[in-house]
């Protein structure tokens, strides 16, 4: 059992999250390897980026808890080897690739299910409030009361992603949560994990979409087989340079009137990288 301190459902504006040294394998195929993070600070998202197969999901799955890693994961000073699953679970949030299975139940009831399970709850009152909160913050209090099963698979993916929020963790590990978005909620669920963020919580997704991650993330942590290969601000991390080793694509890095950096792709590169 873990002697340290509890995280209050808002975070800590001391709350700071570490990686050292992290490696993790399945069966003897080394995935992460060796991978160290310098600190995350609260108030801050991370865009997790690489190529298809350079570890991201398996990374975020580690730092979840859901599967062993070697290595020391710390946040506010706990050290995960140090807590019970029970514990980690309640300081980490995280949501997956696939959006909720459990078909049968309504929006609402689902959100329900989630605070119940984790021991959050207040008096129904205040319960309905905060999921009537989250549900307003991602626009889709019209789908309250649907099953998940009716749910098209965009939808499915907002739903997970308010299972999530509802729970208030410190930290929020995200997998690719805007792969089944139109623009307009790519738009809203990054401004509402950005928000979420600056309440002094830390947010770590992964993202396939570089002008999104640009936009919409404090620093940007670029893996490469398993290892970190940059990390930084977007404008230090996103640069032809690194594109064109990750992703082996010939790119150019604009800004748009608004100063935002957006990744234009001229085609691809041939060959493997040196």
């Amino acid at each position: 059992m873990t002697t340290s301190r509890p995280l209050n459902a808002a975070g800590s504006v001391s709350l700071q999250l570490s990686l050292q040294s992290v490696s993790v394998a399945y069966g003897r195929t080394a995935i992460i390897r060796a991978f160290s993070l310098p600190p995350v600070t609260g108030g801050q998202v991370v865009g997790l980026l690489g190529a298809n197969g350079a570890g991201k999901s398996t990374l975020l799955k580690s730092l979840a808890g859901l599967i062993p890693l070697r290595g020391i994961v710390r946040l506010a000073g706990v050290d995960l080897a140090h807590c019970t699953p029970v514990e980690w679970a309640g300081r980490v949030g995280y949501m997956p690739q696939s959006a909720s299975d459990d078909l049968g139940l309504s929006v609402l009831d689902s959100m329900v299910s989630v605070l119940r399970a984790t021991g959050d709850v207040g008096d129904d009152g205040q319960v309905l409030l905060r999921i009537d909160a989250v549900l307003a913050q991602l626009d889709i209090r019209p789908l309250a009361l649907k099953s998940i099963g009716s749910l098209s698979g965009g939808q499915r993916q907002l739903v997970s992603l308010a299972q999530t929020l509802v729970r208030q963790p410190a930290v929020l590990l995200l997998d690719e949560p805007t792969s089944a978005l139109d623009l307009r909620f790519q738009a809203r669920v990054m401004a509402a994990v950005q928000a979420y963020a600056a309440q002094g919580r830390i947010v770590v997704a992964v993202l396939h979409d570089l002008d999104l991650a640009a936009r919409w993330c404090h620093r940007l942590a670029l893996l490469e087989d398993g290892q970190l290969m940059a990390f930084g601000s977007p404008q230090e991390v996103l640069t032809p340079e690194t594109l064109a080793r990750v992703y082996r694509v010939d790119a150019r890095i604009e800004a748009c009137s608004r100063g935002w950096l957006h990744v234009a792709v001229d085609g691809a590169l041939e060959g493997v990288p040196a």
